[in-house]
Parts: structure tokens; C-alpha cells; sequence
């Protein structure tokens, strides 16, 4: 798993990319960027991935997300708006509206039908039906949503102040419970399991909480301490669960990239680190065999400390099921 072993995407984006999500129908990865750009490449069995199609909003853009026929992206950011990209016929256009950055986004299914859902800084959810401009259900939020993620029926947000907010579907404008982080600190990312039993939460302060729903597991909620050496701490950046193992990854602003099973609580494989820069943002395609993660600088080290020329690379490594795998609790 070391870095020249991987593959490295040609022409990345120009700056910083802040998601990365595949499609769920085929080996299509969308990056969206701080250049405000949104990248599609098609990966190829050989790994290499040739560019699709791009197109831009009017700033920064921040979250990205697939319809689940995998024919549209969605994407959104600092222009406050969420553009749909047609992958037929090669057209964008706006299709959520908010009041501030929107920072998450997620296609979900709400009562047998699909929806965008939209997480954005001006404390809102809202809910958009695609053939009509204005949201059909929009839901305040204590604080601005910084994280969000959903899997069959359960979603969560995570807000500043540490607010988490759970929802059942199948009642998507009222959580049915709502908490503060089990981490002290800011929350970055908010992951839930592969299988929807529970959510991984991480902070800027290299600590990861295993959180259960279903009260008979709450037992085995726990939180460790990761991303971090002698002298400093690290923000974790994201987290990608595997499709098929339930296993999970977590990235950092320490350039490391580590493979994590949350059973039996060992780390599985850890990625060299990459110096002088962070890993931004992770993701498994539909069925695990890829990981690709984007490397660039998070600015957790201020202005003063942008590598020279910032260099910026999505890389793509080949999943080896024994990295992936979950183990036997190791006997006490």
C-alpha cells in the first residue's frame, strides 16, 4: 500500500478537493474542488481514469453525491446553490437553494420516493424533489450542519457545538434523538455503518466514538484515539466505510491513511504517509475492490504553512480483501 504503488488520477482538479464520491452503478468517481470545479473521471479496469466531463458553480464547492441510478451527480458549496449534472446528456443546472454554503448533501429515499437532502451553514435540512424549485420540507437545525450521512433508514447531522441529530426516515423532519458529540472537541465528519445499525463520529482532535442505535448495543460504544504522535494532534478529515465488510477507513490531516474494524477494535493496514500535506477526502466504490483518497493541504496549519505549489492528486489503490477483512478479537 505504498504511495508509488498506487494510481494517480491525470489532471486533478487545481486546488484542494474536499469530496470524493463514487457512482452506485459504476466505476465513476466524482472530486469536487476549491477551485470551484467538479470532476468526473471514468476508471478504468487497467486503473487509470480518464476525465468525463466538468463543469463549475460560482465558488468553492464543498459536497458531492449520486443519484442512486447513478445518472445525475449532485454537487454544492459556497455559492449557497446545489447544480444536478445529467450524465446523458452532459447538462447542469441549479436545483437547491440555500441561504449560506451548503456543506453535505445525500440522495435519499423518503417514503418510496428519492430525494436530495441538502445540509448547509444557514442551520437548515431541506428536502428537494427534482422537478420542483423549492424545497418540499425544510428543517431547522441548533447550529450549522457541518457533517452529514444516511444508509437505508437512519441519517445523521452533525452541527457545530457538537450537536448530533438522528432521524428515521420514514419521519425525516423530526430526529427522534438528539445528543452532543461523545468528543470534546469540533466535529468534522459523521459516517454511518455500512449496514444502518449506527455511525461512526470523528473530531479535530484525532478521536473517533463508535456509536450503536439500538439500545441492547449501546454497551459497545466506545471512543480511541488516532491521527496523532508525541507532539500534536490531527484532524480526521473523513471516514469511508466499506460496502461489504462494514470495515472502515479514516483519513487525516497527519497524511495517513488508516483501515480500521470496528468489532474487534484493530487497526488493519496503515497507508505511508504522505509528507508535508494531508489526506482531504476517501472513498470505496460500489463493490470495495477501490479506494481512493485525494491528497492536498487542509489549511489545519494556517496560511503560513502551504506546501509549495500545493501540490493537489486523487490517487486510486487496488482494495486487498486481507486489508479489508475483519479479524477475531485478539484474545486478553
Amino acid at each position: 500500500m505504498n504511495l508509488p504503488k498506487d494510481f494517480e488520477v491525470s489532471q486533478p482538479p487545481g486546488d484542494t478537493v474536499s469530496s470524493l464520491s463514487f457512482s452506485p452503478q459504476a466505476n465513476l468517481l466524482t472530486a469536487t474542488s476549491w477551485n470551484n470545479e467538479v470532476r468526473i473521471y471514468e476508471v478504468q479496469p487497467n486503473g487509470d481514469a480518464l476525465g468525463r466531463a466538468m463543469y463549475n458553480h460560482d465558488g468553492p464547492v464543498l459536497c458531492s453525491a449520486w443519484s442512486n441510478d447513478g445518472t445525475k451527480v449532485f454537487s454544492g458549496g459556497a455559492d449557497n446553490t446545489g447544480r444536478m449534472y445529467d450524465i446523458g446528456s452532459g447538462q447542469s443546472s441549479v436545483i437547491a437553494k440555500h441561504d449560506a454554503p451548503i456543506k453535505s448533501m445525500r440522495y435519499v429515499q423518503v417514503n418510496n420516493q428519492w430525494v436530495l437532502l441538502t445540509g448547509s451553514w444557514d442551520k437548515t435540512l431541506r428536502y428537494w424533489d427534482l422537478r420542483s424549485p423549492a424545497p418540499v420540507a425544510t428543517v431547522n437545525l441548533p447550529e450549522r450542519c457541518y457533517s452529514m450521512d444516511s444508509v437505508q433508514q437512519l441519517m445523521v447531522v452533525a452541527t457545530a457545538e457538537r450537536h448530533v441529530l438522528i432521524y428515521d426516515l420514514a419521519n425525516p423532519t423530526t430526529p427522534f434523538q438528539t445528543t452532543i458529540s461523545p468528543l470534546k472537541f469540533q466535529t468534522r465528519v459523521v459516517s454511518c455503518f455500512h449496514d444502518g445499525s449506527g455511525y461512526t463520529i470523528a473530531s479535530i482532535e484525532g478521536r473517533i466514538g463508535i456509536q450503536y442505535m439500538e439500545s441492547k448495543n449501546i454497551v459497545n460504544n466506545f471512543t480511541f484515539k488516532c491521527h496523532r504522535d508525541q507532539h500534536n494532534l490531527y484532524a480526521i478529515n473523513d471516514i469511508s466505510f466499506h460496502p461489504t465488510y462494514g470495515t472502515f477507513s479514516s483519513a487525516g490531516s497527519d497524511g495517513n491513511v488508516h483501515f480500521w474494524d470496528k468489532g474487534s477494535k484493530q487497526r488493519l493496514k496503515t497507508f505511508e504517509k504522505v509528507q508535508n500535506n494531508s489526506i482531504t477526502c476517501t472513498s470505496f466504490n460500489r463493490d470495495g475492490t477501490i479506494f481512493a483518497y485525494a491528497i492536498g493541504y487542509d489549511w489545519s496549519k494556517g496560511y503560513q504553512n502551504v506546501p509549495a505549489g500545493n501540490p493537489t492528486k486523487i490517487m486510486l489503490s487496488a482494495v486487498k480483501d486481507e486489508d479489508v477483512k475483519p479479524r477475531p478479537a485478539k484474545k486478553k
